[in-house]
């Protein structure tokens, strides 16, 4: 197969990072085959233009675009083994019979395929894709919650019917999946309505587990859902280099780097 095309590989690039928000050079070079070295050298080149900013392993959203909301389904491609490892450890978390909440995202709805397998709970969201996944699920009795509302680009039942239904309700585990997290400006999302419901899932549980792959840190949205230290847990993978894992500990006890295979 012929090498992509410089202008047409960039332009894939930068595809991705609109999409995801981040991306990490060893991703790109295991998915575009190219070397090392094309990828830094596009990212450059990227950057000078102003489409996207440099990170440490990556690139990032330029700073001027915290209010570019990116759809479900280019999320849904990204950083797969990130968040089946993810939702492997917040799955070890629920317990036949819990309560739980779910917000609308691609790591929750990883984990939502792996609440299948729990006899007995709960699960609220707002998320249709999240609810009809476990509709059919093999295990027993379980109960799912469907707050309505209106949808938002990344697939997410906000507004008013949402927030009035999720304030009649209280879970003994909220799973949240963020847009970006960082010691700035804490758990962030591109949508106004999507930060205020984020915010009353988090007030509506007993613990709050956020769930966020490594790509994740440093990003921030145009809206701000809570703060750092508002968070009981947060669960991410092993890619979070040391410097940022250290940053993230300043402010969250229970941090959880889970390896990704």
């Amino acid at each position: 197969m012929s090498e992509m095309l410089p202008d047409r590989r960039r332009r894939e690039i930068l595809d991705r990072v609109r999409a995801a928000g981040a991306v990490r050079v060893a991703d790109l070079v295991a998915e575009l085959n190219v070397s090392d070295m094309t990828v830094r050298r596009d990212l450059n080149r990227l950057a000078q233009d102003g489409e996207l900013q440099k990170v440490h392993g990556g690139a990032r959203l330029s700073a001027g675009s915290s209010a570019t909301e990116p759809g479900f389904t280019h999320k849904a491609e990204l950083q797969l083994p990130e968040k089946a490892a993810i939702a492997a450890a917040a799955e070890s978390m629920v317990e036949p019979g819990m309560s739980v909440s779910l917000n609308s995202g691609t790591t929750t709805f990883a984990l939502a395929r792996a609440l299948r397998r729990i006899s007995g709970i709960t699960v609220v969201t707002n998320s249709p894709r999240i609810a009809d996944v476990l509709q059919d699920a093999p295990a027993m009795g379980q109960t799912v919650v469907l707050i309505g509302g209106v949808r938002t680009p990344s697939d997410a039942l906000v507004g008013p019917l949402a927030t009035a239904a999720l304030r009649t309700l209280h879970v003994d585990v909220c799973f949240l999946g963020v847009h970006g997290l960082s010691d700035r400006d804490g758990l962030t999302t591109p949508n106004m309505m999507e930060a205020e419901i984020n915010r009353l899932f988090l007030e509506r549980c007993d613990r709050s587990v956020v769930l966020a792959d490594s790509t994740k840190w440093g990003l921030s949205g145009l809206y701000r859902i809570a703060s750092l230290e508002e968070v009981d847990t947060v669960v991410t993978d092993d890619g979070l280099d040391a410097a940022d894992r250290e940053a993230l500990s300043q402010y969250i006890s229970d941090l959880r780097l889970e390896p990704v295979r």
